[in-house]
């Protein structure tokens, strides 16, 4: 979503890192680089200004001129300022949900048609339960949509949580009451109303919902708006917290390929808070947002602490623990160990989600891979893998001509794909032998030429 200003400010903070001394020339020239890449990337003018003022302002001062590294100091400068007008300066509780009400605590989703609301109260039903260990119930008040209401149902029963029926001949304020009755009596901690939208803002539309917002009482009212709607984003914030008490925001598709800028514009014109981002079409693709590590990943210092979490959900500890006894010990990695990793690999986001959580400097590792071509790579991959015998997964080396035969036809490829997987994983054998030494840089040089584009 954000590669293209990720780029630019990770130019201008490499730039600025190796200045010796700031003069008013090169933070001059530091400043318009920001301003240039922060408009291209759709950010709202008044956001940008703001933005250049406040770090100009912090530029000339002795917290930076005083400095020993002036240019690392300004980085810093960047960083924070970054991080504030995405929401930094609310506090750290403040993209934190409210459940200080006495059950069940309602949750009110608004916003446009085709924003990914349905999909998004489906996500946060899931992260709710998983993460913050509640009881959670779901209803549509989409009585206009076909199959709004059995969509819901759908993504609800896939997560676990609980559903409230409804049926589109019923008025969505009588909806949302019953299942406000419905969820006090059966000890629900927390009910999400997923509303209806249109495909603009229109006066019945926001006299709905705010019938809504008097009839329940939400503690938190939620707007969720597309990031790739640009501009339109801006004008769409103004109107619902024209409309509505907004509490926070809720950015989706995070993960698209628009310019994304007017994502970071929706805080300040709303002056909510972004409580979560939607990546991913999967129902576990929903982040807590948090301004400082999204400002990182901005400016291409990478998000280790997200990485760190998608391990700690993604990755089987125990069996991690025994490959490393395994290969700490001279045990062979065989084609089971390397099956298990791309498994591994696919459940922390796969290989995109893994880079863009990566610093900039390890990204240039795999500058010019085409990151869908890798994918099907590796699902090819496994696909390969699967057509051998128990006996070939341990003992690769017994892979001759005619199995290989075999195991082409078994997987849908020809041969020469079974030779380049096997080429891949003796690569990466040997870099597991070098990992035994430990390194993140070695580890990125020994996976070029691993996947397509990397070089």
């Amino acid at each position: 979503m954000l590669d293209n200003l990720t780029q630019r400010l990770a130019k201008v903070v490499k730039t600025m890192r190796g200045e010796a001394r700031l003069t008013e020339s090169n933070t001059a020239e530091m400043l318009r680089e920001v301003r240039m890449a922060l408009l291209e990337a759709d950010v709202a003018l008044p956001v940008v200004r703001e933005f250049i003022a406040r770090v100009k302002e912090k530029a000339v001062g002795e917290e930076v001129i005083g400095s020993l590294t002036p240019g690392q100091a300004l980085v810093g400068v960047v960083q924070r300022e970054l991080a504030a007008i995405i929401g930094a300066d609310l506090g750290p509780d403040a993209s934190q949900l409210n459940f200080a009400t006495q059950p069940p605590a309602v949750i009110l989703m608004a916003g446009l048609q085709g924003a990914g609301k349905t999909t998004t109260v489906g996500k946060l039903a899931k992260y709710l339960r998983e993460e913050k260990k509640k009881k959670v119930l779901t209803v549509s008040t989409d009585v206009y949509r076909p199959a709004a209401i059995g969509q819901l149902e759908t993504v609800t029963a896939q997560v676990g949580a609980d559903f409230f029926p409804s049926k589109p001949s019923d008025k969505p304020v009588d909806i949302a009451v019953a299942a406000v009755d419905y969820a006090r009596k059966h000890y629900h901690d927390v009910l999400l109303i997923d509303t209806a939208g249109r495909l603009g803002i229109d006066e019945a539309m926001m006299q709905e919902i705010a019938a809504l917002h008097a009839a329940v009482k939400p503690i938190e009212t939620l707007f969720v708006v597309d990031a790739m709607l640009g501009q339109d984003a801006i004008n769409t914030a103004k109107a619902f917290n024209d409309a509505l008490p907004l509490t926070g925001v809720v950015l989706t598709k995070l993960d698209g390929d628009a310019r994304g800028g007017a994502a970071l514009s929706v805080r300040n014109i709303t002056g909510k808070p972004i409580k979560f981002a939607g990546v991913g079409e999967k129902l576990d693709g929903l982040e807590a947002f948090d301004p400082n590590r999204m400002a990182n990943r901005i400016l291409g210092m990478g998000d280790i602490l997200a990485l760190v979490e998608e391990a700690r959900k993604g990755v089987d500890m125990e069996a991690a623990q025994d490959l490393a006894q395994k290969i700490k010990g001279g045990g062979k990695f065989d084609l089971n160990d390397f099956k298990a990793q791309l498994s591994q690999m696919k459940k922390m986001g796969g290989l995109a989600g893994l880079m863009d959580k990566l610093p900039a400097q390890f990204q240039q590792a795999a500058s010019g891979a085409s990151m869908d071509q890798a994918e099907k790579q590796v699902r090819r991959m496994e696909g390969i893998i699967n057509s051998m015998t128990p006996q070939e997964r341990a003992k690769p080396e017994l892979i001759k001509a005619s199995r290989k035969r075999r195991i082409a036809a078994g997987a849908g490829v020809q041969v020469q794909e079974v030779n380049r997987m096997l080429s891949q994983f003796e690569q990466m054998q040997s870099m597991m032998k070098k990992l035994k030494g430990g390194g993140m840089m070695k580890m990125m040089r020994s996976m070029k030429g691993m996947l397509p584009g990397m070089r």
